[in-house]
């Protein structure tokens, strides 16, 4: 019998990320066992098991997981459980992802179809890099940190942990020893163009990106 393999997060990009699972481990035929991982059982539209989150936690078999969800917070949570009860990260890459020479991508990243990592970067656990998302040189990415779908982060960028990169976010190049940082647990909004640091917890928007002030 081989591994019980989990995908935390049934939603839209849980489907998906099964999806590129399922492709992934078709190459191998080990007899692995494919499940969704809920807080409680329930049901899905893909025809696939779901197994209740404590069950597979608990389980003795071998396990591998994936967390196919987009908020590095529950993302770090769930990590955190995973491994504690001594299931292993699996990395998804889908075959048309691109990752070129001296990079290093933490346990349990998530890297979507024509998603591309270029050079001289360092990733942190739990990435995901969605569909056509671009990740330049000499970047430095933290745990737990999301990227949606078509964002170009240009080179010399650091994006501290649980920060969440909206879809089509453009956020410029830095330079040596002077990087754009963007702060950690903060929001970049879909289609925001980033100019310059980005603090953490900070929410930003629009073109050039500006702060969202609370009240």
């Amino acid at each position: 019998m081989g591994r019980l393999v989990g995908v935390f997060g049934t939603g839209g990009f849980g489907r998906e990320v099964m999806a590129l699972v399922r492709l992934q481990l078709a190459k191998h035929d080990e007899g692995d066992e494919l499940v969704f991982v809920m807080p409680t059982i329930g049901s899905d539209t893909t025809n696939l098991p779901v197994m209740a989150e404590a069950e597979f936690l608990g389980s003795d078999r071998p396990r591998a997981f994936t967390i196919a969800i987009t908020d590095g917070s529950v993302r770090k949570r769930l990590h955190a459980l995973a491994i504690n009860s001594n299931a292993d990260p699996l990395e998804v890459r889908s075959s048309s992802a691109e990752v070129l020479g001296d990079v290093s991508i933490g346990a349990g990243a998530i890297l979507c179809g024509h998603s591309s990592i270029t050079t001289n970067t360092r990733v942190g656990l739990g990435f995901q890099l969605n569909i056509s998302s671009y990740l330049a040189h000499d970047c430095l990415i933290g745990d737990f940190v999301t990227f949606g779908p078509n964002v170009v982060c240009a080179g010399n960028i650091v994006v501290e942990d649980g920060a969440y990169i909206g879809a089509g976010a453009l956020i410029r190049q830095g330079q040596p020893g002077a990087p754009v940082t963007i702060g950690a647990g903060a929001v970049i909004g879909m289609g925001a163009v980033v100019t310059k640091n980005v603090a953490p917890g900070a929410v930003v928007v629009g073109n050039p990106a500006h702060e969202l002030k609370k009240g």
